[in-house]
């Protein structure tokens, strides 16, 4: 009476063969595998179409009461390998392969002597124990199982569902603490908002070091601090109601109200998915096991991505709830604070007048979230020192929880085109 059923591409491949093997042999109990009595268990086509993961058909397996938990599909969710067959995989991470028995040869040795059917029995116990083997070692169920807990959705929604559904679910989890109702909206591809910022960058080799500065989750950290959310927009009716102390217009001629009149629920859920990533990365910072780092950096890279869909989810104009005074507030604020992280940064502070030997020259790169600076000096140790110095003295400028850190620096550092460099990355001298 398991509660979670594993293989290797079962959704596709097992239970489809099984149900429908059942059914050409009129073995009419055995398609009852879920937990509900006389639920029959029933075969469906589904398709699922995402950013991340493009166009993929899949076939659904209604199982009541169970989680089906593909291992198939949680790596072609979170690795990116040359090959996904169970035998490349296995060696990849387990370094260990399957039996070597072709599958032309499996009905000879079933109808063989004992010892090729032991072969054969030895082949599908392999088979069944590799997927349960990479499913310890990559702590797969154990960071599925949080990433549901954060979100409030069920286990087989992370696999066969997009970014969308983590945001809804997590919306009407806080609205429903709040009595309130989230209404259900019809969307269409409506009007278009200037995205992020990257500037043209000045491309060449760099044989100085090029410091490189990071904003922390810059599009939530802009939600959190500005109470950007559905609750917090104004209309100009609203707006006439209150002191101009109590709300704010944001870079793109929006308003929303400030936290001290109401705080929005988008705020809210992005604290708890920051709360939860930051929780992982003192795991991370604690453990010493490499395999066991990595996986504890995918936990907390997954609960990222999910903090910065909750800004996707406003932007997309024919999702679920697209609001169009958010995402554009929140990227006018992104580009307002990438020229203010220029201005105030190195044009006043680190320049020739101020005592810096070679002058803070014109950054090498600006990216979504990110500065790369040529400070002009040579040494290493001397262009950390002043990232350092540079990212504490903007984040001053900021509102809380914005924050720039020093992240890097490339030496020697070659720059190809927007997004397309490369160099040497050194993080401490």
């Amino acid at each position: 009476d398991p509660d979670v059923i594993t293989g290797y591409n079962i959704q596709n491949f097992d239970f489809p063969y099984l149900i429908n093997r059942a059914k050409h042999l009129n073995v009419t109990h055995f398609p009852y595998l879920g937990r509900i009595r006389d639920s029959r268990t029933i075969l469906k086509d589904s398709v699922m179409q995402s950013k991340q993961m493009g166009r993929r058909e899949n076939k659904v397996v209604t199982m009541e009461g169970r989680v089906q938990f593909d291992l198939l599909q949680v790596l072609l969710r979170d690795y990116k390998l040359r090959s996904y067959t169970l035998n490349a995989v296995s060696y990849h991470f387990l370094q260990e392969q399957k039996e070597d028995v072709q599958h032309s040869i499996i009905t000879d040795l079933q109808n063989g002597t004992d010892q090729t059917r032991r072969r054969l029995a030895v082949y599908c116990l392999k088979d069944a124990m590799l997927p349960l083997r990479l499913l310890d070692k990559l702590m797969s169920v154990i960071n599925y199982m949080e990433m549901a807990r954060v979100t409030g959705v069920p286990l087989t929604y992370l696999l066969s569902r997009g970014q969308q559904i983590k945001v809804v679910s997590q919306l009407l989890r806080k609205a429903a603490e709040q009595d309130l109702v989230m209404p259900t909206v019809h969307s269409e591809a409506g009007e278009d908002f200037t995205g992020a910022t990257v500037i043209e960058p000045a491309k060449g080799f760099y044989s100085v070091p090029i410091a490189t500065l990071d904003f922390s989750s810059l599009y939530p950290s802009i939600m959190m601090a500005h109470n950007l959310c559905y609750t917090t927009v104004l209309d100009s009716k609203q707006r006439e109601a209150l002191r101009a102390d109590e709300f704010i217009r944001t870079p793109s001629g929006d308003h929303f109200v400030k936290a001290s009149v109401r705080k929005g629920l988008l705020p809210e859920i992005l604290e708890d998915l920051l709360a939860a990533r930051k929780k992982a990365k003192t795991d991370l910072k604690n453990e010493s096991d490499p395999f066991r780092k990595k996986v504890l950096d995918g936990r907390q890279l997954a609960l990222k991505i999910s903090a910065n869909s909750v800004y996707g989810f406003t932007g997309a104009q024919v999702g679920k709830l697209p609001c169009l005074a958010i995402s554009q507030s929140v990227t006018a604020f992104g580009r307002m604070m990438i020229e203010q992280t220029k201005r105030e940064g190195w044009r006043r502070r680190y320049t020739r007048a101020n005592g810096l030997p070679g002058g803070c020259q014109r950054s090498s790169m600006v990216d979504t979230d990110s500065v790369m600076i040529r400070f002009g000096v040579d040494s290493l140790e001397k262009a950390m020192e002043l990232g350092r110095e540079a990212a504490d003295f903007v984040t001053e400028k900021f509102v809380r929880p914005i924050n720039l850190e020093f992240e890097k620096v490339y030496f020697p550092y070659l720059l190809i085109n927007k997004k397309r460099y490369a160099g040497l990355l050194y993080t401490r001298p």
